[in-house]
């Protein structure tokens, strides 16, 4: 993913022109995760992100967790409906991600297979 470069000085314009806030990345920090777990509350939403470092169907070691994230219910349903849209865009270039791992790797071992993206079609 590309890094967004906006200074404070810039944002507003675009913000005005786009429909969008301004964004101030000058303290954004990035951090990889393959694994999220979602918990919450009435009130929020907890994910707590980390990696996950175990390539056994059955972890040996815990998931070391890095990162959380605490949002109320309408900023987690705004962020729902962005990460669809972005999903579906991916897929929409690349073919539809399987995230069953039983059906990825029975696809990966077909003659000619590879997964969606790199022979054998969309879907499977």
């Amino acid at each position: 993913m590309p890094e967004e470069t906006k200074t404070p000085e810039t944002a507003p314009a675009q913000a005005q022109t786009a429909g969008q806030f301004p964004v101030d990345t000058s303290h954004l920090s990035t951090a990889y995760a393959n694994f999220c777990r979602v918990t919450g509350t009435p009130e929020e939403l907890v994910l707590d992100f980390g990696l996950n470092t175990s390539m056994n169907p059955v972890p040996t070691e815990p998931v070391k967790l890095t990162h959380r994230l605490v949002v109320n219910f309408f900023t987690a349903k705004r962020l729902l409906g962005a990460l669809h849209m972005a999903v579906q865009q991916h897929e929409n270039v690349y073919g539809v991600l399987e995230v069953d791992i039983q059906k990825r790797m029975r696809a990966f071992g077909r003659p000619g297979g590879g997964g969606p993206g790199r022979g054998a079609p969309a879907g499977t």
